[in-house]
C-alpha cells in the first residue's frame, strides 16, 4: 500500500514578483478553464519567474508561465491525457515538467495554501482556520494505477484509491490524503488529525465514519474532536451539521473531470489534481472581489513556513 499526505500552511510569495515580470503571452483565452487577467494577477506571484528577469538566473524562458498554467488547468478541468494537449497550449512535454516539478519543490502547495489564507482574509476571517471537517471518497482507479497503490472499498464496492480531506469551514481544502481504497476511513483519520495537530490547533470532525478511539488520539495531541454520526433511522440523504460543507468540497473537486476518476500513476500527482481543482475555485472567487481588497489580503496574509 502507498500514500501521499499533502499539508501545510502558506509561505510568503516572492518579493516584489507580479504578473509583469512573467514572460507576457499572446495565446488567445478561448477555454472556459482559462485564467482571466483577474485571476492571473492572484496567481503570478506564486509562480517562479525563472529566467524572464534579470538577476532571478536560469535558462531564458521559451514558454509564458500564463500558458503552463492554464494548460494543467485545462488538463485538470477538462480531462483528456497529457500528449492530447490542444496545439496552441505549449509542448505537452513542457506542460507535464512544470506540472511535475512544482508538485515536488512545493510551489503548488505553496500557491494553494496562500489562495486559501487570501480567500478567508477576503471573506473577513482569520487567515488561520480554528475548526476542521474530514471526510473521505473512494473513486475508481483507471488501468494506470498500479496495484500497489490502489484497493478495494467493501462498503462502497469501489475498486481504486481514496482521498480523505479535511476542510475548514468555508469547504476550503486544508490538506488531502491519498491512499488505497481498502484503507479504513479511521486509519486514515489519524494521518488528518495528525497533521492537523501540527498545522492548526483544533478541528471538529463530523463524520460518523471516524469512529474506533479517533476522538481519544486527538484529545492527546491537544485537538478537540467531535464525531457527528447519522441520524437515528435515517435512510437517504440527510442534511447534518457542517457535514455538507465537506460533501460540497468533493462536489467542486469533481467539477474537474481528471479527479472525477484517478487516472495517476503516482499518488503525489492525484493529490496534485485535486489541488488545482482548488486553485481553479479560489481564483474564481478572488477575481469577483475588488482589486483593492484582493490586493490587502495578499500584503496581510501571515507568513508562514511551508
Amino acid at each position: 500500500m502507498s500514500l501521499y499526505l499533502v499539508a501545510g500552511q502558506s509561505a510568503p510569495v516572492t518579493p516584489a514578483v507580479t504578473s509583469s515580470d512573467h514572460l507576457p503571452t499572446g495565446r488567445p483565452r478561448r477555454y472556459p478553464s482559462d485564467t482571466s487577467d483577474a485571476e492571473w494577477e492572484v496567481t503570478a506571484p506564486y509562480i517562479p519567474v525563472g529566467g524572464a528577469r534579470a538577476g532571478a538566473g536560469g535558462r531564458p524562458v521559451s514558454y509564458a508561465r500564463r500558458d503552463i498554467v492554464d494548460a494543467i488547468r485545462y488538463l485538470d478541468h477538462n480531462g483528456g491525457v497529457w500528449r492530447a494537449l490542444p496545439v496552441d497550449f505549449p509542448p505537452w512535454r513542457t506542460v507535464y515538467h512544470y506540472f511535475w516539478k512544482w508538485t515536488g519543490d512545493g510551489t503548488l502547495n505553496r500557491m494553494h495554501n496562500g489562495l486559501r489564507e487570501q480567500v478567508r482574509l477576503a471573506e473577513g476571517r482569520a487567515a488561520d482556520p480554528s475548526a476542521a471537517i474530514l471526510d473521505s471518497q473512494s473513486v475508481r482507479a483507471a488501468e494506470t494505477v498500479a496495484r500497489r497503490s490502489r484497493g478495494f472499498d467493501g462498503g462502497k464496492k469501489v475498486n481504486g484509491r481514496k482521498r480523505h480531506i479535511a476542510v475548514d469551514t468555508c469547504g476550503l481544502l486544508l490538506m488531502v490524503l491519498v491512499t488505497g481504497a481498502g484503507v479504513q476511513d479511521r486509519d486514515g483519520g489519524r494521518f488528518l488529525v495528525w497533521a492537523l495537530a501540527t498545522c492548526f490547533r483544533r478541528v471538529r470532525m463530523v463524520d460518523g465514519a471516524y469512529r474506533g478511539g479517533l476522538v481519544t488520539y486527538g484529545a492527546g495531541l491537544g485537538l478537540v474532536v467531535e464525531v457527528v454520526a447519522k441520524l437515528a433511522g435515517q435512510i437517504g440523504f440527510a442534511v447534518l451539521p457542517r457535514r455538507w460543507v465537506v460533501e460540497r468540497t468533493f462536489s467542486w473537486i469533481s467539477r474537474c473531470r481528471r479527479t472525477v476518476r484517478d487516472y495517476e500513476r503516482r499518488p503525489e500527482h492525484h493529490a496534485a489534481m485535486v489541488q488545482w481543482a482548488m486553485v481553479i475555485v479560489m481564483t474564481r472567487r478572488l477575481a469577483r472581489k475588488p482589486a483593492s481588497l484582493v490586493a490587502m489580503t495578499m500584503s496581510t496574509a501571515t507568513p508562514k513556513a511551508a
